[in-house]
């Protein structure tokens, strides 16, 4: 009987974990190696989550991609290679990330372009032209995007 009332317990726990953000079943499986719940009851915790929609894989893919592409400002790379280091499936990922309307992807990335180039005093150096391309790369706008900026702002 004292286990099920320590798995209640742990459900409770990992639901308000769950109330705060959307969570993957990675994050939920990680915080419960962090509280070493046995893993014996690790796929029990995660039904009970998911029965109760407290843990649902879907709307966290897609909750991940709107936060991180509106406030981030993340790209497509970055937002994909995220997702699958959270154990995200491809078609999951592919679907949320469709979701991203192509207009908003473009003026995102013109506005943080133009943001930096203004950042590097409109500089047309080697030296500038490589932070502006190191910039965009790490928060994953794709090469042939980010090189039709470079052409485009940094015109000598």
């Amino acid at each position: 009987m004292s286990n099920l009332f320590k798995q209640s317990d742990i459900v409770k726990k990992l639901q308000r974990y769950c109330v705060y953000q959307d969570r993957c079943h990675k994050e939920v499986v990680d915080k419960m190696k962090l509280m070493k719940i046995p893993y014996s009851i690790h796929d029990n915790v995660i039904v009970e989550l998911i029965k109760d929609d407290f843990l649902n894989e879907e709307r966290f893919v897609f909750s991940f991609v709107r936060g991180k592409f509106r406030i981030k400002r993340w790209g497509k790379i970055k937002l994909r290679n995220e997702l699958f280091q959270r154990n995200i499936t491809s078609i999951l990922i592919n679907n949320a990330i469709s979701q991203i309307n192509d207009n908003d992807y473009m003026d995102t990335l013109d506005e943080i372009a133009l943001k930096k180039f203004d950042n590097l005093n409109n500089d047309t150096s080697l030296n500038s032209k490589k932070k502006f391309v190191t910039y965009l790369q790490y928060r994953g706008w794709e090469t042939d995007l980010i090189f039709k900026k470079v052409n485009e702002l940094f015109k000598t």
